[in-house]
């Protein structure tokens, strides 16, 4: 009984090398193995698997681009960005565009959105409009989304991307520097979500994707005003979620790190020894890219993350976990001018 049952054993086994013998029968295929087991034609190894995408620090397109999922993943679809013309923005239109969608970025600054679309356009192909619009201001957001629906006649994706900040201890704060941050990070996002819901989203479905960070999720010396702005869209993404879930609409975060290239790092991590310092206290040891941000974008907006809703995609290799908060010496810098 035990010969037979090891001859079916090797029998089934052979089945998934597909390999007949001259009888008909399968045979067992053995392959010469290195002494830890692995094959020698698994001796090549990929590129380890936290290996981040090439990007470029400037607000450029990238040169070039190896594809991770589907060139046509996002085929067919039209994004709203806010704050589209720079940083992580900028990058999340780049990645969208070279996956099939079209876009809209809107800013305060024409000028900038205006030279951002034509970079964009001239590398993916894909149509790009550039709009004037302040999130905090909801007349002006509703003509920008009134001009993207005539032109597209559609909206299926809004990045709520639009934000400010700076550095100041919270005693240092001006009352009007505490509401400025809040109007735009917090009431923009509001704004923008309510405004495409009622235009397009209630009918039609769509999906939102809001760009906090993790500075609520503790206490955070030198950014109660951001900390507490991001705190309020991470409460507003599930409340959204829970509300507009009905209307097929889906309402998530994605929360960056320390990331490189961006206004945000130039402004809050200072020369490059700040930021190879503070790296260091990073568990994946190293700044995160906007490639990488606007890949975690393209995951949520896409048909990969059809079943979630309400949460936050946290992308900062682990740092708020492990970064230090250097009381004394932050709490005895000058404050930034207030806004």
């Amino acid at each position: 009984m035990r010969k037979e049952n090891a001859a079916n054993y090797r029998s089934r086994h052979a089945l998934l090398l597909g390999r007949p013998s001259p009888g008909g029968r399968y045979k067992v295929q053995y392959r010469r193995c290195t002494r830890s087991g692995i094959p020698l034609s698994a001796m090549s190894q990929p590129p380890t698997l936290d290996q981040p995408p090439a990007d470029v620090l400037t607000d450029d397109c990238l040169p070039e681009y190896s594809y991770m999922y589907s060139p046509t993943l996002l085929s067919g679809r039209v994004a709203f960005i806010t704050g589209g013309g720079s940083g992580i923005g900028f990058r999340i239109a780049e990645i969208f565009m070279r996956h099939g969608c079209d876009t809209v970025i809107v800013s305060r600054n024409l000028q900038r959105v205006s030279q951002a679309a034509e970079k964009l356009q001239a590398v993916t192909g894909r149509r790009c409009l550039p709009l004037a619009g302040d999130v905090r201001n909801p007349e002006t957001l509703t003509a920008a989304v009134d001009e993207a629906l005539r032109t597209f006649s559609r909206v299926d994706i809004l990045i709520n991307n639009a934000a400010g900040n700076f550095l100041c201890p919270a005693s240092a704060l001006s009352f009007n520097a505490f509401k400025t941050v809040i109007d735009i990070d917090t009431v923009g996002t509001f704004n923008a979500s309510k405004i495409l819901f009622e235009k397009f989203f209630r009918d039609h479905g769509g999906v939102i994707i809001n760009i906090t960070a993790t500075l609520s999720y503790r206490g955070q010396v030198l950014q109660m005003h951001a900390g507490s702005a991001k705190a309020a869209i991470e409460a507003m993404t599930k409340h959204l979620a829970v509300e507009w879930g009905p209307s097929r609409v889906r309402v998530n975060s994605l929360a960056p790190g320390p990331i490189s290239g961006t206004e945000g790092m130039r402004r809050l991590g200072g020369a490059e020894l700040e930021a190879a310092m503070y790296s260091s206290s990073i568990p994946l040891q190293r700044l995160g890219n906007k490639t990488e941000m606007a890949h975690g974008a393209l995951f949520l907006a896409s048909p990969l993350a059809s079943y979630m809703t309400g949460t936050t995609l946290v992308l900062d290799g682990g740092s708020w976990l492990t970064s230090p908060n250097q009381l004394a010496a932050s709490l005895g810098t000058s404050p930034s001018p207030h806004l």
